[in-house]
């Protein structure tokens, strides 16, 4: 079950981006970040971002792959794989319609995964240059969770239609540095059960392609599953290479 919901929400949403299209024109950046202590405590941690961009005259499509990993003493703290990939249909100049698909493995959420469907509209709304734009979309679609355990009455799947609220701000500080703010909201309209997360990140190029970035991360469940907590936090520092 969770291999098909995972493949019908990529390929629904992938297709646009595989039908009549140039490959050539992909951009991308790969991400790592490896934290090693040793003494008192052995602690590992380990984050990697895959992104993708594909940009033509009618079509914006992109692809963020992510990973973290955590061990303390030889004790899995922190394991958790995501993947979102998103067709912009360009229109008018700044305003597009969106088809956008998610997936994420937390095995310490409470979920088994969490995915969702979304399609809707778009304003690329303010832009100076290539580098600062702010977006903002609005949207509705489909939620998909499964806990990891039952609830009192043995349920252990979530579905409901959900409306989605997002804003993405890039700023550029200089030609050599970068600011990203993204936040986005998911209301669940029959249980009431809202996503939110917001990442605050700044990259400043080191030396040709390769940039040293700092993020700061945070996703809150308003209905969380029993044991888990309702917001998580995450500071990383990585290495950025674009391509």
């Amino acid at each position: 079950m969770q291999f098909r919901a995972t493949l019908a929400v990529v390929t629904l949403v992938a297709s646009p981006m595989v039908f009549g299209q140039e490959f050539d024109e992909w951009d991308g950046e790969g991400e790592v970040g490896v934290l090693i202590t040793s003494g008192n405590t052995e602690e590992t941690n380990v984050n990697g971002r895959l992104g993708l961009k594909h940009e033509i005259a009618d079509w914006r499509n992109t692809g963020d792959f992510r990973s973290t990993y955590s061990e303390t003493d030889d004790t899995t703290t922190a394991e958790k794989y995501s993947a979102e990939v998103q067709s912009d249909y360009k229109f008018e100049g700044s305003q597009y319609l969106f088809v956008r698909g998610a997936y994420e493995d937390d095995r310490f959420s409470g979920y088994d995964f969490q995915s969702s469907l979304t399609t809707g509209y778009g304003n690329r709304v303010w832009q100076r240059g290539k580098r600062s734009f702010l977006d903002l979309s609005v949207g509705g679609g489909y939620r998909f969770n499964r806990l990891e355990e039952p609830e009192a009455d043995g349920n252990q799947e979530e579905e409901e239609a959900i409306a989605r609220l997002a804003g993405k701000f890039d700023y550029a500080l200089s030609d050599t540095a970068l600011f990203r703010q993204k936040l986005s909201t998911e209301i669940g309209l029959s249980e009431n059960n809202t996503i939110s997360e917001s990442e605050t990140s700044i990259q400043a190029t080191v030396v040709g392609n390769l940039s040293m970035k700092a993020a700061y991360l945070v996703q809150h469940v308003s209905d969380e599953p029993e044991g888990a907590d309702d917001t998580d936090t995450q500071v990383s520092v990585s290495l950025l290479y674009g391509f």
